[in-house]
């Protein structure tokens, strides 16, 4: 059974907490109230190791961000549909997904958009037909640009859109990033998933050089922490001597509390919303809006 560690915090420099990733730990201001809603900020969540948080952070990072009053539409854009099957979403028994919008015309993708148990979150879900997507969009035109176009009608309509991408750098990946404004890069705090990561960022360099030339690197998220482990925080250290700032403060531990939210199929701040990973996901929220990655 995974062990439920709390992030350690010690004191240095005076009385300001020093938090997991060795730095002094900030204090983030609770987000200001929204008059209005959209354009929506669109952020990939992408690695293309499996089993790094992914579909995870997409939930917990959404529902936080609906917590504090913004209107989130989460993409499943993994074939897999983890994400969907985690906020409830029957996908087996769905007619039009994502893929749907994706390779046919005459949909609007408000049809698809459906609801989830957290007011404010909602859902554009995926099932195994997506896995067909990359061989059919091969020959498109602007095949890059399909998810930007299917996502174009409802930036408006919301504060924040999250897309949770599959894990692979192949076309549905790149049109994430296509259509992303920013991407958070979870990272499990284990050295073999740090080999990826100069890949990764080499490709989010060759998008923003050759198809989006907004596209930034909001953070990258450490997750699965074990404060326990001289392991975990080596790793941790490790990445923030190579990626600095880019390294959010926020760190999410390992916890069985994600895979009975999952099972429960609700985000973990409604499933044990007092519990340290929820607050986690909570502070998350907090440091990416004031870092300008949400509004």
């Amino acid at each position: 059974m995974a062990p439920e560690v709390t992030p350690p915090l010690s004191f240095e420099h005076g009385e300001q907490p020093i938090g997991p990733t060795g730095r002094p730990l900030p204090s983030f201001p609770e987000p200001p109230e929204l008059t209005s809603h959209g354009p929506a900020r669109v952020i990939a969540m992408c690695n293309q190791k499996g089993g790094v948080g992914k579909t995870t952070t997409t939930i917990n990072l959404g529902a936080a961000l609906a917590e504090v009053g913004r209107k989130v539409l989460l993409v499943d854009f993994d074939p897999q549909g983890a994400l969907s099957v985690g906020l409830g979403v029957p996908t087996l028994e769905l007619d039009v997904t994502i893929y749907n919008l994706l390779v046919e015309r005459g949909h609007d993708v408000r049809e698809v958009i459906q609801g989830t148990s957290v007011d404010g979150l909602d859902v554009v879900p995926a099932n195994i037909d997506l896995s067909a997507a990359e061989v059919q969009l091969v020959g498109e035109v602007a095949r890059e640009q399909v998810l930007a176009r299917v996502l174009r009608p409802v930036l408006d309509d919301y504060d924040v859109i999250l897309i949770d991408c599959q894990p692979s750098l192949g076309l549905l990946t790149v049109n994430a990033l296509t259509a992303a404004h920013g991407v958070i890069i979870p990272l499990e705090t284990e050295y073999f998933a740090m080999r990826g990561v100069a890949l990764l960022v080499e490709t989010i360099e060759k998008i923003q050089d050759r198809l989006n030339p907004r596209l930034e690197i909001d953070g990258i998220l450490a997750t699965m922490f074990d404060g326990r482990t001289l392991h975990s925080r080596e790793v941790v250290s490790s990445v923030v001597d190579h990626f600095g700032d880019r390294v959010f403060h926020t760190v999410i531990s390992r916890t069985v509390k994600f895979p009975d939210a999952t099972l429960a199929a609700e985000p973990i701040t409604t499933y044990a919303t007092g519990h340290n990973a929820a607050n986690a996901y909570r502070q998350l929220a907090r440091e990416l809006i004031a870092r300008g990655g949400a509004a």
